[in-house]
C-alpha cells in the first residue's frame, strides 16, 4: 500500500484498546494518543490457529476504529497463548485460569502478540507479529492457587502476568521484542509507527 506522506504535520494516534498493559506500554514512548475500544467480536474462527487469529484480531481492531478515524493512524493489537496449536486467550475467571496453568505447567508456551497500524485516509496498513516462547515451571496446585489469590490474572492471556508474580511461574523467556509478552511489541510497533509519518523520538 502507498506509504503515508513525509514532511507534513504528525497526524492524531489512537491506540484502539481498552487494555491499560497496552497503554502503558504506549506511554512509554511519551507520544501523545488517546484510546478507543474497537468493539471487534474476538472469538477464535472454526480451526483457526493461534498465531492467525492473533494477527487478525490486531488487524480488525485497528480498521475498526480507523472507519471512524480515517485521518489518524491506529494501533491495534491482540495476544494468544499457543499451546501446542491450541489458542489460549484471557480466562476471565479463577477457575478458567487454574485449568491453563495446569496444562501450561513444565511445557513451553509460545505467545503470539500482534500489532497493526493503519491510517486510513492515507492507504497504510502494516502488521507485525512477535512470538515469544515461554518454559513454564513444574507448577503445584497450591502454587497455582497461591499465585491466583495473589495477582488475579484473568484479563491476561494464559493467566501468566509476567510484569507481577507471574515471572515466578518461568523458567525462561525467549523474545527478541522483550514487552511484547506483556501485551504490545513496542520495537514492532516503533518501526510500524515511523512508517506510518510517526516518530519516536519527541
Amino acid at each position: 500500500m502507498t506509504q503515508p506522506a513525509h514532511g507534513r504535520a504528525a497526524p492524531e494516534l489512537i491506540l484502539a484498546s481498552t487494555s491499560r498493559y497496552r497503554r502503558e506500554l504506549l506511554e512509554r514512548l511519551r507520544l501523545l494518543f488517546t484510546v478507543v475500544a474497537p468493539h471487534v467480536d474476538e472469538t477464535p474462527l472454526p480451526g483457526e490457529a493461534p498465531i492467525d487469529l492473533a494477527q487478525r484480531l490486531a488487524l480488525a481492531k485497528a480498521q475498526a476504529v480507523a472507519q471512524a478515524n480515517p485521518e489518524a493512524v491506529v494501533i491495534g493489537s491482540d495476544q494468544v497463548a499457543d499451546l501446542d496449536g491450541l489458542c489460549l486467550g484471557k480466562p476471565g475467571d479463577h477457575l478458567r485460569a487454574a485449568a491453563q496453568l495446569r496444562s501450561m505447567s513444565g511445557r513451553d508456551v509460545v505467545f503470539q502478540t500482534a500489532v497493526a497500524v493503519v491510517c486510513q485516509s492515507q492507504s497504510y496498513a502494516q502488521q507485525s507479529l512477535a512470538q515469544v516462547r515461554v518454559k513454564f515451571r513444574d507448577l503445584h496446585d497450591a502454587e497455582i492457587e497461591r499465585y491466583l489469590r495473589a495477582e488475579q490474572p484473568y484479563d491476561c492471556a494464559g493467566s501468566a502476568k509476567s510484569e507481577g508474580l507471574g515471572i515466578a511461574l518461568l523458567e525462561s523467556i525467549d523474545s527478541d521484542d522483550p514487552t511484547a509478552l506483556i501485551g504490545l511489541p513496542l520495537i514492532r510497533t516503533c518501526k510500524l509507527l515511523r512508517a506510518a509519518g510517526i516518530g519516536n523520538l519527541p
